[in-house]
């Protein structure tokens, strides 16, 4: 009888305050990264200037942001490190994603900012815990940062959803008001040929 394969487990980590704070920086660093590369695209595909703006200046913020986490990570005498965070990747590839798949206009904006809103929640949720652990471990330039990322945050958060509400989903239900006007229409419009064939019919009628 062949004998199992024994496998040996490998030791949970235990990371020390310190240590948890150089994790977070690292993976905000992460995600502002990849942030920053997508949202060049993301303003050519869209189509409101408001919209423009807000995404324009959400890059401006991450590329400050960068080099802050860069400075908070060599000073705790770390680097942003090479692992990728996933979940930040995910919620920007979903807007890659619409990007390929939606033709630009109101439905692509509206799209769009529902995915840098669900970005900008999952930012706001890192920097408040590295806010947190800065504010424990007496790192002040860490919370002074962080405090700045999220009212920031906040106020791009605010900004979105008046813009939404009251220009982007008016415009995607005119839109679709527009097109169901269209298929109305086309309804009305009767089959070709039908008059020339009822008066071909009454031709044939004998008298």
């Amino acid at each position: 009888m062949a004998k199992r394969k024994t496998t040996t487990k490998r030791a949970k980590e235990t990371p020390d305050a310190q240590e948890m704070l150089v994790l977070e920086l690292q993976e905000i660093h992460s995600a502002e990264s990849q942030l920053s590369r997508v949202l060049p695209r993301l303003v050519k595909a869209a189509e409101s200037d408001t919209f423009r703006s807000a995404l324009e200046e959400r890059l401006s913020q991450g590329e400050r942001l960068i080099a802050e986490v860069e400075a908070a990570l060599e000073g705790l005498d770390a680097t942003p490190g090479r692992k990728k965070n996933v979940a930040a990747e995910g919620l920007i590839n979903d807007a890659r994603e619409h990007v390929q798949e939606i033709a630009k206009g109101p439905s692509l904006d509206a799209v769009l900012l529902a995915a840098i809103q669900k970005t900008e929640h999952y930012c706001i949720a890192a920097w408040g815990t590295v806010k947190a652990i800065g504010a424990a471990l007496g790192e002040k330039d860490v919370v002074k940062s962080m405090d700045r990322a999220l009212k920031e945050g906040y106020k791009l958060d605010e900004g979105l959803t008046k813009l939404a509400e009251t220009e982007l989903m008016p415009e995607l239900l005119s839109q679709a008001e527009g097109e169901e006007e269209l298929d109305d229409d086309d309804e009305d419009v009767p089959a070709r040929g039908g008059r020339g064939n009822q008066r071909g019919g009454e031709g044939r009628v004998s008298t």
